[in-house]
C-alpha cells in the first residue's frame, strides 16, 4: 500500500509541470461537462424510451423461459420498470458522447502524446461494457434465476415482484457491465505510472483476494461454483489489464523514445 501511495505521489509531482488551471476554472469546467453529459443521456433516454416495449421484452425474457410473469404491488412499478429500463438503455445509447466529455475533462491532465489514446479509450470502454452485459444477459442472469427459482425454490410458489426483479436483473447486468472495465482503470492507473506489470504481477496475491471479494458482493448465488463464474473473467481482465500496463506504462514509452534508431 506504501509502494502504491509513493507511485501516485510521484506522479503528481510529474505532472505538476503542465498547464494548470485554477480551482475556479476546474468547477467551471466540471459543471459543462457535467451539463453536456445530462443532456446527452436524456436525449438517450427519450430516443431508449421510444422503444420500451421491446425493452421490456429483454428484460422479461429470461423469466418467460421460466414460464414466470411478474407482478406488481403497486400501481407505478410498472411504469418504474418502463422508465428503469429506458434510463439504462439511454445511458447506452450516450455512452460514447458521455466519456467523450470525461475524456475532454481529464486531457488538460495529460501529457500530448497521451492525448491520441481518445478513440480507443472510448472504444475499449463500451466494448468492455457490452461485454460485460452480454456475458451477465446470457449466461449469469439465466443460471441465476434457474438455481434460484428452479433449484432452491421448486418447494414454494414464485410471486416475483416487477420492482424485485428489476433491482436484481440491473444489479447483475450492470454489476458485470462495470466490472468488465477493469484494464481500463489499471490503463488510467499505468499512463499515470502508478502501476506498471512488475507491481501488478507482484502484487497479484492482493489483486486475486480483492476480486472474490468483489465476486462474493455482486453474485447472487450463495455457492462458491457460481462466485468463481464471476471471479475468472475478473481475473482474465486483471491479465488482460497486466499486458495493457505494460504497453502504455510510461518508462517503457520514455526508454523506447530514447531507443538509438
Amino acid at each position: 500500500m506504501a509502494d502504491l501511495v509513493d507511485r501516485a505521489r510521484a506522479a503528481v509531482t510529474d505532472r505538476a509541470e503542465l498547464p494548470g488551471m485554477s480551482l475556479m476554472e476546474h468547477l467551471d469546467e466540471l459543471r459543462k461537462r457535467l451539463i453536456r453529459a445530462v443532456i446527452y443521456l436524456l436525449i438517450g433516454f427519450a430516443v431508449a424510451y421510444m422503444f420500451h416495449e421491446r425493452l421490456y421484452g429483454i428484460v422479461q425474457h429470461p423469466m418467460d423461459v421460466l414460464n414466470l410473469q411478474l407482478n406488481f404491488t403497486h400501481p407505478t412499478d410498472g411504469l418504474n420498470l418502463y422508465l428503469k429500463t429506458s434510463l439504462v438503455g439511454g445511458a447506452i445509447l450516450a455512452s460514447p458522447f458521455i466519456l467523450y466529455q470525461v475524456w475532454l475533462f481529464i486531457s488538460p491532465g495529460m501529457y500530448t502524446n497521451e492525448k491520441k489514446y481518445v478513440v480507443p479509450f472510448m472504444t475499449a470502454t463500451v466494448t468492455l461494457f457490452l461485454a460485460g452485459v452480454w456475458f451477465a444477459y446470457h449466461w449469469v442472469l439465466p443460471g441465476a434465476l434457474r438455481v434460484l427459482i428452479g433449484d432452491f425454490g421448486r418447494r414454494f410458489h414464485p410471486i416475483i415482484t416487477i420492482e424485485d426483479y428489476t433491482n436484481f436483473f440491473l444489479s447483475v447486468i450492470l454489476g458485470l457491465g462495470i466490472t468488465f472495465e477493469l484494464p481500463i482503470l489499471i490503463f488510467f492507473l499505468s499512463i499515470l505510472g502508478i502501476v506498471d506489470a512488475k507491481f501488478l504481477l507482484r502484487h497479484i496475491r492482493y489483486a486475486i483476494l480483492v476480486i472474490f471479494v468483489i465476486a462474493a458482493i455482486i453474485c447472487p448465488l450463495p455457492d462458491p461454483f457460481s462466485m468463481c463464474l464471476f471471479a475468472t473473467p475478473m481475473l482474465a481482465l486483471y491479465m488482460v489489464g497486466v499486458g495493457v500496463a505494460w504497453v502504455f506504462n510510461p518508462s517503457r514509452r520514455k526508454n523506447k523514445e530514447i531507443k538509438p534508431a
